[in-house]
């Protein structure tokens, strides 16, 4: 008996597995918050120097730069007692008693002045959350396999909680960014134990759609965002609201139940029979949850324990040709899913259209693009799906370059466009990676692909800094990167209705295989051409 089967007695799809997918679904709507909460946090309105404190009451004039617009980092140079420039020309100098903002919004760039000189720090800002998702994955990979998913999901809601109300109320840039940090690690920890303890306690023909389902609430979290934001116009009450429902998921998850896989791999063989017990009785099916043994429990998982016992690890990924190409190519589309996917969904601002409901926008084209993703993976497969979603996200950001700032529609258009192909390319990612790898290094595959988009999204914001030298560069590096992601894609094996790979042997059988098809139909063909000749004479 496996799993499955015995998972199917104390009922596979029953009101415990929807209660269940809720509980971890309703926490995915706040993670999209915090993913995104800088749109609106860290918008940076129309500025420009504030007057010195002894110049005269008139008119203030600011000097004008090439484009003919008034200069938001420069002021002419006042002298006390002088009247004010009543020109364009003059000697100027930077804004020594800081800026006034035409917004009524607070953000942390009002408040602390990262304009002109100090924009990077804004960027820096996002990068440095995107930086604690990086080192969070690892971390609590680790301490998820030793002290158990449910523990690591719950302390993982309460420390987004607390470090997102701590953001709230930092008295400074700096203690700001390491409470951003805090959230970004937490952010890891939650993702990490939803998508196992969803797999775990789904049966196999309903996983598609609870993974579904929990992809679109980020989705929709994306919706929620926008509400807040306009209806919470200082950032402090913003960051606030979108942390606190943290604190009641947190109570919330202990209802969640442990994974029974790791009760069993770490020999807590009677909890996890109560746990199977626990869930037959809310599914209505009592009796056959108490005629389950422990004997039975470990029966179904010994091809889980038997694996237990032989390690593998970074270095297998690399041990073997096919595997080091699976390893680069899926490296390489994850980084540039990344890379791009956050430089557009972080530069809502940059198109010249409102914000809250080009933000609405751009998460409602995510449901379109999922399910048209699904929909080719399913009927065209995952390489030319992968491949051409990457092309296409690619050439629609090189195309904001070549549309003029005069034409906002347009750029907004192709923004849109690249952002829901991106958004599908995660999605085809998720099952693509998860496909190509071996069961024995399929956790250390997912990992380290992963880890690639989370690089690529702490980079994207450092590049947009870029644009200071030339506006064109960002979009440049972004969709170039975005194409090379796809190119790669195309050397990947197509796992359209195969079996997974079990082990890195039958990952080279299943090459091997490929390589003879394609050479039989070429030695075919190399055939046909070969002139039959008999005695000299043309056999027609």
């Amino acid at each position: 008996m496996t799993f499955s089967e015995l998972l199917d007695r104390v009922g596979s799809m029953g009101p415990f597995q929807y209660l269940h997918v809720t509980l971890l679904a309703l926490p995915i709507l706040g993670i999209a918050n915090h993913n995104l909460l800088q749109i609106f946090t860290a918008t940076t309105p129309a500025h420009h120097c504030r007057p010195p404190p002894n110049a005269s009451v008139g008119p203030w004039v600011l000097p004008l730069d090439p484009k003919g617009k008034p200069e938001k980092c420069l002021r002419f140079i006042h002298l006390p007692n002088a009247s004010l420039p009543n020109d364009t020309q003059g000697p100027t100098e930077p804004c020594l008693n800081g800026w006034i903002y035409n917004s009524t919004r607070d953000t942390i760039v009002t408040e602390w002045d990262l304009v002109c000189s100090s924009n990077k720090l804004k960027e820096m800002a996002q990068s440095i959350f995107m930086a604690g998702i990086l080192v969070g994955g690892p971390v609590f990979g680790e301490l998820s396999d030793r002290f158990g998913r449910k523990p690591i999901l719950t302390w993982s809601y309460l420390i987004l909680a607390a470090s997102g109300s701590g953001a709230a109320f930092s008295p400074s840039l700096s203690i700001y960014m390491i409470f951003r940090f805090l959230c970004g690690f937490s952010i890891s920890g939650i993702s990490l134990s939803t998508v196992i303890l969803n797999v775990e306690w789904v049966p196999t023909s309903m996983r598609a759609i609870s993974s579904t389902s929990i992809g679109y609430c980020y989705t929709f979290g994306q919706f929620i965002l926008s509400g807040l934001a306009y209806a919470i116009p200082q950032w402090r009450w913003l960051q606030l609201t979108t942390s606190v429902p943290f604190f009641i998921f947190s109570l919330l998850s202990w209802w969640v139940p442990e994974s029974i896989r790791w009760l069993v791999l770490s020999g807590k063989f009677s909890k996890a029979l109560k746990t199977l017990q626990r869930v037959a009785t809310f599914n209505g099916k009592k009796e056959e949850g108490e005629n389950i043994t422990i004997e039975e429990l470990k029966f179904s998982l010994q091809k889980d324990i038997d694996s237990v016992k032989i390690k593998y690890g970074l270095s297998d990924l690399f041990r073997v040709s096919i595997l080091r190409r699976v390893t680069f190519c899926l490296s390489l589309a994850w980084f540039s899913t990344g890379f791009a996917y956050y430089s557009l969904a972080m530069g809502v601002e940059e198109f010249g259209v409102n914000i809250y409901i080009l933000q609405i926008i751009f998460g409602g084209v995510d449901i379109p693009a999922k399910f048209i993703t699904i929909v080719s993976i399913s009927y065209l497969g995952r390489r030319i799906t992968q491949g051409f979603l990457l092309l296409l996200a690619g050439g629609a950001i090189l195309g904001i370059n070549l549309v003029p700032s005069e034409m906002p529609l347009m750029r907004t258009a192709l923004a849109v466009f690249g952002k829901g192909c991106l958004s599908g390319s995660f999605s085809c990612l998720f099952l693509y990676t998860s496909e190509l790898y071996p069961t024995v290094v399929r956790q250390t595959g997912m990992g380290i692909s992963n880890s690639w988009a989370r690089v690529g999204s702490m980079i994207a914001p450092l590049v947009k800094i870029t644009g200071e030298v030339q506006p064109y560069i960002p979009n440049v590096i972004f969709g170039t990167t975005a194409i090379l992601g796809g190119s790669a894609a195309f050397f990947l094996l197509e796992t359209l209705n195969r079996p997974l790979p079990e082990t890195i042997e039958d990952l080279e059988d299943w090459h091997q295989q490929v390589k003879k098809s394609k050479q039989e139909p070429e030695a075919e063909k190399s055939l046909q051409t070969i002139p039959l000749k008999t005695g000299g004479l043309d056999p027609s």
